[in-house]
């Protein structure tokens, strides 16, 4: 072609290989997606709960179904998303296979990693206006009960050590002294106890049966007997707190491993519909030149 005023020549070379409206376009078309389809989710897992025990879906099976629904949230939304980004993208004349389909592909990852970013700005948003209403609460708190506060923390100080400070006290039997008195000198030595091994000993054990039978007026047989029973009751306690939080670990590891395995699914999948959608893109006919003026004249 000569060129002309009418017809100049396009340097395609030196133009840019991105084309960053196709790719914001998947990426708002994935955000909106996936936030419909959260808020759906949310919708089917709080109808499938009961604040009722034995009611409703289990545990386990909501945990599963979030996984699932957390994998198709990211393939549909993030397929959409890329499926746009190669679809309106500037079509590449004079390029090789190979560099168009690494363009097509970069397309959908960018539109995936937009759509992420901006989710990810909006979660932290959320949490820093929770954060922030938090810390205003505790300000405020705190500059009510700032005596408070050292108090307790100089009685803290002060209780610390009330354990030895019973033991240098400590005679033959125990010594007739108030409800309160005693009850603290029981909370001490059965916090002894749990801060050890889970298992008093033989004199704290003896001591602390004397104690519950001149209140309870038992045997010492039967003072020695509840007082194991308490200890084992408190060590149960121990022992199912400890559970608890290792469940709650190995959930939250399993929840971040399964939302890293949920957004490479995302990333896969919307490269691949934008691959896919850049092969639809470039077999457009483009309808110019006698066709459409033939039309023109037609209508």
């Amino acid at each position: 072609m000569i060129p002309s005023a009418d017809y100049p020549v396009v340097d395609t070379q030196s133009r840019s290989g991105v084309s960053w409206a196709a790719i914001f376009a998947g990426a708002a078309a994935a955000a909106a997606l996936s936030l419909i389809l959260v808020v759906l989710g949310a919708g089917l897992g709080f109808a499938a709960t009961s604040p009722w025990a034995d009611e409703g879906a289990s545990a386990k099976a909501l945990g599963i179904s979030t996984i699932v629904w957390l994998l198709l949230t990211q393939i549909i939304a993030s397929g959409l998303g890329g499926y746009l980004a190669g679809r309106l993208r500037v079509k590449w004349a004079n390029l090789h296979g190979d560099e168009v389909y690494f363009r097509d592909t970069a397309h959908g990852f960018l539109s995936w990693a937009v759509a992420t970013l901006v989710a990810a700005m909006l979660v932290l948003g959320a949490a820093g206006n929770l954060v922030g209403v938090g810390t205003s609460a505790a300000s405020q708190a705190a500059t009510v009960t700032a005596a408070a506060g050292g108090a307790a923390a100089a009685d803290k100080n002060s209780n610390s050590m009330g354990y030895f400070v019973d033991s240098l006290f400590r005679g033959e039997g125990p010594a007739p002294v108030s409800e309160d008195a005693a009850n603290g000198v029981a909370a001490r030595i059965l916090a002894k106890g749990i801060a050890s091994d889970g298992a008093l000993p033989a004199e704290d054990r003896a001591y602390l049966a004397q104690l519950v039978a001149q209140r309870t007026r038992l045997t010492q047989p039967e003072a020695e007997a509840r007082v194991d029973q308490v200890m084992a009751q408190v060590q149960q306690l121990k022992v199912d707190a400890k559970q608890a939080a290792d469940k709650a670990a190995k959930v939250a590891a399993w929840t971040a491993l399964w939302t890293f395995v949920a957004l490479l699914c995302g990333a896969f999948f919307a490269s691949l519909a934008a691959l896919y959608g850049g092969r639809r893109r470039d077999h457009v006919q483009w309808l110019e030149g006698e066709y459409v003026t033939h039309r023109t004249v037609q209508r």
